[in-house]
């Protein structure tokens, strides 16, 4: 892996910071707390996402980012032949293969997914491999000889296989408690064996009872069928015999029935007979009645046109009152009705000038209410800020020299005083500012005389308009009524001209005792009438009446023969000669035997049943022994296997923790060797982890803090070449935080001089360190510094004998203000 291009935006300590990676030696310089190591922290966080920062995604976020400015980390890099470029924000992610356009993954998960399995590593992988720091020098060097073992084990990778054995263990315990539980339920076998063959005894039994009550069903039902016949020819006779009883009856009620109605028919005959002779006299009435009835009609049509000559006299009397009326009321409103026309002008006028004084008043208003809000404003922001400046001098002031710098966060240590100061002047300042604005809203509190003036004479315009509308309104009012009024005068004269030429075309001559009269005999001739009517139909029934005697007559003669042959045949009818009563218990006998004959097969067969599917239970139950068993061999199978895999795990992890250490040591003496120029040829591991060094072949008992420190970076180089090595990724990358620390000049040199001479090892190595002095030996310099001005990061390039190296000292001197 190889790193070309890193971009910081709001990131932390720097608000916008590109560099540009090259190969070979390059060094990352500055002060602490100035934002060195923030950059490594950013390439981990581009790759693996939020769970490789410290701290939340709160945190991240620049404190002098312009708000809504978004936090993003790019990284370009070159893995196995390819280059990729990773964007990634607080909630968002992107992956760009070779310089495509499009990503070939569009999401946190999918990057970070990706990410991993192209470089074959977890987080903790990658940071073990490439990154080397002074904390993780010192937790070696500080471990116990048995936590180093531990340490470098886990490092490596190792512990996983302790997860497994862990893992496998649990499985094997899982197994042996489901076998225990599978092995206590099964049932016994040869109890299950003694159950079926009883169970298939108790179906032979009970078949041979079904055969036997079938063959007492067959003669059961012989015997019945012998007897049937004759009983059938009883009952058939006796329902013969029955039938014609009830034929008579049925034949004697219809005579009854006939003989009922001739009495009817008679009488109605005697009836009809009766109207003939009362129709003779009624006839030389009856023909002086159309001549009453038209003489009727003429007097009603007389009556009703003088009923409606009274009732059109009486409407037009009111008709001509309402018109008088109307008249006098519409020669009230027709000059209250011309007073609108000359409001109009005035009320357009009114109008004009109140919008022109409630213009002034909205901006007398506006300017008004926009001020309080201003000075409202002001002061809630100078009250948080206050607020928040002083709690921030309360807890830096607490936590004394240990507290955290503002903008870094490192320790404020001898610079806390100055800080404090500076908080403290900015207090004073929002204090001032307070005061101001108080006053200030203590002058806006009360109405401006201008809008109060303004104000009155909006309600004076107001109330004068009112009158007008008021006016206008009262105005309309009558015009509407005034044309309603002619519209309903016109109505009226036009139904008065209506009734008088109707009055003038009704009859008259109407008598009202002559009319009552003629009235009288209409209704009595009327009642003639229908008298006459009634006796006509039942003389007109005469022929019928006759003809209906003659249909019943011939009707009943031949009920009369029908009852005869009924009775004959009654008569000729032969039952058997054993009598009812014996053959009706022989065959009821014979039937009684069917039935008990069919229960006891129906019996034997539910036995039959009940006793196969007891086999059937007990079958299955023996065949689900059989796969309980099956499957307590399976169990004990797997349990064996699981207590293979926890030995198999346990014997490999103590293989491979005997096998690291002569690796290890392999490793670590060939850079020994190369940093100390063969003083010390080797770096031996024994089997507590103690570091032994051989100086020319000899091993040395006692070592100095320095040697020690240079063993320990030794064996953290050659944890990474190892894990690199399993990887199967080229180690090209190696990135040291802060290891000069408690060496001598003498052997920072000789550290930069040996990663200098291993550049077919390492082909990009970075260094980050405050001390300075080792800038000379490095190929490049990234100087990190603050500017004093925004207290954000900032960072400039140098290349060893370039003509910048005076920008390059500048800057460098910038990076040294504290922060």
């Amino acid at each position: 892996m190889r790193l070309v291009r890193l971009r910081l935006q709001n990131f932390r300590q720097h608000l916008d910071t590109t560099l540009e990676f090259e190969r070979g030696l390059t060094g990352i310089i500055g002060p602490n707390g100035a934002g060195k190591s923030t950059i490594l922290e950013a390439i981990i966080w581009a790759l693996f996402g939020a769970h490789a920062a410290r701290g939340g995604s709160d945190t991240i976020r620049a404190l002098r980012a312009p708000a809504r400015a978004p936090v993003r980390v790019e990284l370009e890099f070159e893995l196995a032949g390819h280059r990729y470029r990773v964007l990634r924000g607080l909630t968002t992610a992107e992956l760009y293969l070779d310089g495509a356009d499009a990503p070939v993954a569009n999401s946190v998960r999918a990057v970070t997914e990706m990410v991993g399995r192209r470089l074959g590593m977890t987080r903790d992988e990658f940071a073990h491999t490439y990154f080397t720091g002074q904390k993780e020098l010192a937790l070696m060097q500080n471990l116990s000889a048995p936590d180093r073992g531990k340490f470098l084990s886990r490092v490596l990778g190792y512990e996983r296989l302790r997860l497994a054995q862990h893992a496998a263990e649990e499985r094997r315990k899982a197994l042996t408690a489901e076998l225990v539980g599978v092995r206590s339920a099964l049932p016994d076998a040869d109890a299950l064996t003694r159950e079926l063959a009883e169970a298939r005894a108790a179906r032979d039994r009970a078949a041979a009872e079904v055969t036997a009550a079938e063959a007492a069903v067959t003669a059961a039902t012989t015997a019945h069928e012998a007897i049937a016949p004759r009983w059938a020819a009883v009952q058939a006779a006796r329902e013969t015999r029955e039938r014609i009883a009830r034929a008579i009856a049925g034949v004697e009620g219809e005579l009854v029935g006939q003989a009922a109605a001739s009495a009817r028919l008679a009488t109605e005959q005697a009836a009809a007979v009766e109207a003939v002779g009362a129709l003779a006299p009624l006839r030389p009435r009856l023909d002086a009645l159309p001549d009453v009835r038209a003489r009727t009609e003429a007097q009603r049509t007389l009556r009703d046109g003088a009923t409606r000559r009274r009732a059109i006299d009486e409407q037009r009397a009111l008709l001509e009152a309402d018109a008088t009326a109307l008249r006098a009321e519409q020669a009230r409103l027709a000059a209250a009705a011309a007073a609108e026309v000359a409001l109009t002008p005035q009320l357009e006028a009114a109008r004009e000038a109140l919008a022109e004084v409630e213009r002034e008043v909205e901006r007398l208003r506006t300017g008004w209410v926009r001020d309080r809000q201003d000075v409202d404003a002001q002061l809630r922001a100078l009250r948080a800020q206050y607020l928040e400046v002083r709690d921030q001098r309360d807890r830096i002031v607490a936590l004394g020299d240990a507290s955290p710098c503002p903008t870094c966060t490192r320790p404020l240590g001898s610079h806390l005083a100055d800080v404090v100061q500076v908080l403290e002047s900015q207090m004073a300042a929002l204090e001032s500012n307070g005061t101001y604005f108080r006053q200030r809203a203590a002058e806006l509190e009360p109405m401006p005389a201008a809008l109060a003036t303004q104000e009155a004479a909006r309600r004076s315009q107001g109330e004068g308009l009112a009158a007008l509308e008021r006016a206008r309104v009262e105005a309309q009012g009558a015009a509407r009524q005034h044309r309603g009024v002619a519209q309903e005068l016109a109505t009226k004269t036009a139904l008065l001209a209506t009734l008088e030429g109707e009055r003038r075309l009704l009859p008259e001559g109407y008598d009202a005792a002559g009319h009552e009269l003629l009235e009288a005999e209409l209704a009595a001739l009327l009642q003639l009438e229908r008298d006459a009517a009634r006796l006509v139909a039942r003389a007109e029934r005469l022929p019928a009446l006759e003809r209906e005697a003659e249909g019943l007559e011939a009707g009943r003669r031949e009920l009369e023969a029908r009852r005869e042959a009924w009775r004959a045949e009654a008569t000729a009818l032969q039952l058997p000669a054993d009598g009812d009563a014996t053959l009706q218990a022989a065959y009821e006998a014979a039937r009684l035997e069917v039935l008990e004959a069919q229960q006891r097969a129906a019996a034997a067969r539910l036995a039959r049943e009940t006793a196969a599917a007891e086999v059937d239970r007990a079958t299955a139950a023996l065949e689900a022994s059989e796969v309980q068993r099956a499957h307590a061999a399976r169990l004990e199978a797997e349990r064996r296997l699981h207590e293979e895999l926890v030995r198999v795990y346990g014997d490999l992890r103590t293989d491979l923790n005997a096998a690291m250490r002569p690796e290890l040591s392999e490793i670590a003496s060939g850079l020994i060797s190369d940093l100390t120029d063969a003083r010390y040829t080797e770096l031996d591991l024994d089997d507590k982890y103690r570091i032994q060094l051989l100086e020319e072949g000899v091993p040395k008992p006692v070592i100095s803090g320095g040697e020690e420190d240079l063993a320990f970076l030794v064996l953290r180089l050659a944890v990474s070449q190892m894990i690199a090595d399993r990887a199967g990724q080229r180690f090209s990358l190696l990135v040291l935080d802060e290891v000069f620390g408690s060496l001598d000049d003498v052997r920072r040199q000789a550290v930069v001089s040996l990663l200098r001479s291993m550049e077919d090892r390492f082909e990009q190595v970075i260094v980050i360190t405050h001390i300075d002095g080792v800038k000379d030996g490095l190929d490049r310099v990234i100087t990190v510094g603050v500017d004093p001005r925004t207290g954000a990061a900032r960072v400039a390039t140098s290349t060893r004998g370039t003509a910048d190296a005076e920008a390059f000292d500048g800057l460098a001197a910038l990076a040294a203000v504290p922060s």
